[in-house]
């Protein structure tokens, strides 16, 4: 996100209602409400990625390739597994994870784009699986594109940047 755009400042009615929408999709996603997190919050044109991460020198920048990703994702491809989730053959989630999303650090700026803002975030997603009793920490920076559509806001962009170079999780059938 470019900081040299107009910021959002916290005491206005936009950015409150960024953060309602931020509350209000990771209780959907910790809900196990991953259709209705997906029709009401996920515009058609969304791209959805989490890219490699590498070890770098600092000279090479923050180590995130450019084409190389975990997860590259479309409206059709998120759709695909959320009604994978719902199917009976979903094993790599029965049981389904327990997941609690940590979002803060919520930054919000207006963009050249007709109704389109950039929200950078930070993300804990705390997982655990079946009778696991350390959990899985995720911790991640977000930068979302939020675009009003029909009046509401509707996830455009999500590019999740992990901390981690190593993701020592049994699967990413998960939503950041």
């Amino acid at each position: 996100m470019d900081s040299t755009l107009p910021r959002v400042t916290a005491d206005t009615a936009l950015y409150a209602e960024v953060l309602d929408w931020i509350h209000f999709e990771a209780e959907l996603l910790d809900d196990l409400r991953e259709r209705d997190w997906l029709e009401s919050m996920v515009s058609r044109d969304v791209t959805y990625t989490v890219p490699l991460r590498q070890t770098v020198e600092r000279a090479r920048g923050r180590g995130f390739a450019p084409d190389t990703y975990h997860l590259l994702e479309t409206y059709g491809s998120l759709s695909s597994r959320v009604t994978r989730n719902e199917t009976q053959y979903a094993w790599a989630e029965d049981p389904p994870s327990r997941i609690r999303h940590f979002v803060t650090n919520v930054r919000v700026h207006r963009t050249d784009g007709p109704d389109v803002l950039a929200v950078r975030s930070n993300l804990l997603l705390h997982r655990t699986r079946q009778d696991q009793s350390v959990p899985q920490l995720l911790s991640a920076e977000r930068h979302d594109q939020l675009r009003r559509e029909d009046g509401r806001l509707m996830l455009l962009r999500r590019d999740v940047l992990l901390d981690l170079t190593v993701i020592r999780t049994h699967n990413l059938a998960i939503f950041f």
